[in-house]
């Protein structure tokens, strides 16, 4: 287990409480009130730092090196049913941008995210969760498939951003995202939305135009990182704390906002913590959003969906 440098009292009791368990099975000496009062100390270090994180902890922990990433929520979500599609028949095949068809709770679903990758390997391969307009084009490809079949759509965001670079530029970055929300909005088929890390700029709405839009407790979403932020206005990245509180990225910021319509809760400490509660209670979210919106009609659906985007805001002239 990795922990992040505000982790570090828990980090320092787990350690005294195993030294302690070893003692009591290595010795005769009878430790087990010791043991009992470091667990119950323990726990309350747990929800003290867990209850009150800063944005910036927040944005820590959206990164946790241990956090389970798309595939390996989708693998859990749809016990092996899985089918993986590729290519936005156009250019190739974007591997930040995975994409298919699975089962969760009987009902298939068109299930497409970003995927980080899970050592250096792959992260290289994946391009760090980072997708060029050919993964959005994929996306676009698959999700058109689930309308035409009539199916829905599950999407899991996981971003630092869509990729910047000269190429992806050139080939239509802007257009591919412009043209999945464009297309999202109208999608004639349920649209869950959930963001399980960084759900960062137009990278994250390329696939987040939802029926439903979840974010999980330890996530954030906004049009820039607080590095990125830090680094326009005060020149360093040394603010990015600063950045973080004054961009409202975090999920209750953005409920409080009206830009999401739930929070999922994670376990104390965090999804890595406790993976197998976290994939369930993703289950059931996904469920029963779909139980709410698959006996609208087609017209209802679309004029919630576009009535929810056109509602959001505040202005005064």
């Amino acid at each position: 287990m990795e922990y992040l440098d505000f982790e570090l009292p828990i980090k320092e009791l787990e350690d005294q409480l195993e030294k302690c368990v070893i003692l009591g099975q290595e010795s005769d000496v009878d430790v087990s009130a010791t043991c009992k009062q470091l667990e119950e100390k323990l726990e309350q270090t747990k929800k003290d730092i867990y209850k009150n994180l800063t944005a910036w902890q927040r944005v820590q922990m959206s990164r946790h090196p241990n956090r389970p990433y798309t595939l390996e929520y989708i693998t859990n979500l749809t016990d092996g049913t899985f089918l993986e599609l590729f290519g936005d028949r156009s250019f190739k095949d974007d591997k930040a941008m995975v994409g298919g068809l699975g089962r969760i709770n009987g009902q298939s679903y068109m299930i497409i995210g970003q995927q980080k990758g899970i050592n250096t390997k792959m992260r290289q391969l994946r391009n760090f969760g980072m997708a060029n307009p050919e993964g959005y084009r994929k996306a676009l490809r698959l999700m058109k498939m689930a309308e035409k079949f009539n199916l829905p759509v599950l999407t899991l965001i996981d971003t630092p951003g869509a990729y910047p670079g000269l190429e992806a530029e050139e080939r239509g970055q802007g257009e591919a995202i412009a043209r999945n929300i464009f297309e999202m909005a109208r999608l004639k088929t349920p649209i869950i939305s959930i963001i399980i890390g960084e759900g960062a700029s137009g990278g994250a709405l390329g696939i987040g135009v939802g029926d439903r839009v979840f974010m999980l407790e330890n996530t954030w979403y906004s049009v820039i990182s607080p590095e990125s932020c830090s680094s326009i206005l005060w020149r360093s990245w040394e603010f990015k704390e600063q950045a973080a509180e004054a961009l409202k990225l975090t999920a209750i910021d953005m409920k409080k906002q009206k830009l999401i319509d739930d929070i999922i809760p994670e376990p104390l400490g965090g999804v890595h913590r406790d993976k197998e509660t976290m994939f369930k209670t993703v289950e059931k979210y996904i469920t029963k959003s779909y139980n709410e919106l698959k006996d609208l009609s087609t017209k209802d659906l679309v004029s919630k969906r576009m009535d929810k985007y056109a509602n959001m805001g505040e202005f005064s002239e």
